[in-house]
């Protein structure tokens, strides 16, 4: 049967559902979020209608003022919410419904399934997704570059083992190992501002960071000795000027 037909045998003989001829679309959702797909989804031209959104609010309806909120994390892992320690439920619970009100969290997108069919898929994930960002500018401030770029990497494997169910795999079980690894020092405190359908990290503390005062500022106290640059910059760029004078 297809949907059509099984919404109307459905409705034959009482049987309750949320999904009818007027809303068909196909709804999933837990702590995390909302997957909706299905019905005027289907043509990836159609704009979503307000009426498919549930815990974001349109841009016209969010409120005409900022508001901030500090995440804490201890170890990688999210455990405060302006200073108040939640477990992960509540808190997660919490920024939903903050994000949300502020129009964060939507995403519209074709999905590639595992089966090879490209599907039109909306999201609403309002924590997660600013988690996702307060914590890797988190990562920003407490990793060295060359461990935060090996890890971009390892993020976009580790979502595709979880996508195509594989969660208990073996490769997963080493990229945790790395994964927690690296949050060892990943303590800290972010600051977000929420306003108008954007989220947007505009502080960072953390007593494991790496951000050094008198080497990064333009000020009369600037500790690093610029004279070492000459030297790095030539021998930095000794390949590429071999490889132009061959080339060019």
């Amino acid at each position: 049967m297809s949907r059509e037909e099984t919404i109307a045998y459905g409705e034959r003989f009482g049987v309750q559902s949320p999904v009818k001829k007027s809303s068909p679309y196909s709804i999933d959702r837990n702590l995390l979020g909302r997957s909706i797909e299905a019905g005027a989804l289907e043509d990836p031209m159609n704009e979503p209608l307000e009426e498919v959104y549930e815990m974001t609010k349109a841009i016209a309806d969010t409120p005409n003022e900022p508001e901030y909120v500090e995440i804490s994390f201890e170890k990688g892992i999210p455990v405060s919410l302006n200073g108040n320690f939640l477990d992960p439920v509540s808190l997660v619970s919490q920024l939903n419904a903050i994000a949300g009100n502020h129009g964060v969290g939507r995403i519209d997108m074709l999905e590639n399934r595992v089966v090879g069919i490209k599907s039109r898929e909306i999201y609403e994930a309002p924590a997660l997704l600013v988690l996702i960002d307060a914590h890797r500018d988190l990562e920003s401030l407490t990793l060295t570059g060359d461990v935060t770029q090996y890890k971009r990497g390892i993020e976009e494997t580790y979502g595709h083992l979880i996508y195509r169910g594989l969660w208990y795999s073996p490769l997963k079980d080493a990229l945790d190992a790395f994964i927690l690894k690296t949050q060892e020092q990943v303590s800290g405190t972010v600051r977000v501002k929420f306003f108008k359908g954007n989220a947007n990290v505009v502080g960072r503390k953390s007593e494991n960071s790496l951000y050094a005062t008198d080497l990064a500022t333009y000020g009369a106290d600037d500790g690093f000795d610029h004279k070492a640059a000459e030297g790095f910059i030539y021998i930095w760029g000794l390949p590429t000027k071999v490889w132009s004078r061959l080339h060019n």
